[in-house]
């Protein structure tokens, strides 16, 4: 079974919306938070979908599913109070809809709406044939690693820097017993599936993802994902 867990239990602060939080914004006439779920629907080789929201809009979150009819969608749970405790909300809700069977779970945020069919296979791919998937993109401007009282410690070449984006996806086992060990241990600060698995040993593989996949979390953001979807869109008019 390959299940997508895609959290979005945040309320959405740094947006500065009135009312709703950020994945329920709408963007050519549906939520932001549906054409993510809608990228996961279509790809024949995804079985469920799981939704780790905030517990005030699981409700919502549920009708918005079914009036779109993201029928994949097969549990909407409630998230915890750091993005690696919602994550492990979903992974259980996919380990119970997995019942047993060996299973990939691709993690990711419920406001990354710009991936691309491809990268979705090829995260299942890499599953298969390396245990792991981090969706990545080259760097396009210079890092700088910087000590605790800003001054400059390197410059670490570019050509040696990716950024993480999402999905990251595992074996369901796997990923959930790292995140049991981290609960037994007290920890609940990584901040993604990534940084847990590597400081648990496992090894990561890399693959290239879409540069348009942004995490919409800024009225920028928000902007930029609407001027992207209008080019996609003009670009089925005018080819």
């Amino acid at each position: 079974m390959n299940v997508a867990v895609l959290f979005a239990g945040g309320v959405g602060k740094r947006m500065h919306s009135r009312e709703l939080p950020k994945q329920f914004l709408e963007i050519h006439g549906k939520p932001i938070i549906v054409h993510t779920a809608a990228l996961f629907e279509e790809h024949p080789d995804i079985d469920s979908i799981v939704v780790s929201c905030h517990p005030d809009w699981i409700s919502h979150c549920k009708d918005i599913f079914e009036n779109y009819g993201i029928s994949k969608v097969k549990a909407v749970v409630p998230g915890g109070e750091t993005g690696q405790l919602s994550i492990y909300s979903g992974l259980c809700a996919a380990e119970k809809l997995a019942a047993g069977e060996r299973s990939i779970v691709l993690i990711h945020d419920g406001v990354r709406p710009l991936i691309a069919h491809k990268t979705i296979t090829d995260n299942l791919e890499s599953v298969r044939s390396y245990g792991s998937a981090i969706t990545t993109i080259e760097a396009s401007e210079t890092v700088v690693e910087v000590t605790e009282d800003g001054s400059i410690a390197s410059v670490p070449p570019r050509r040696n820097i990716r950024l993480a984006r999402a999905p990251q996806s595992f074996w369901l086992e796997e990923i959930l017993a790292a995140h049991r060990r981290a609960i037994t241990e007290g920890r609940s600060d990584f901040v993604d599936s990534a940084t847990m698995m590597m400081e648990y040993g496992h090894g990561l593989h890399l693959i290239d993802g879409p540069v348009e996949n942004i995490k919409i979390t800024t009225p920028g953001d928000f902007f930029s994902m609407r001027a992207i979807l209008d080019a996609r869109e003009n670009e089925q008019i005018y080819v």
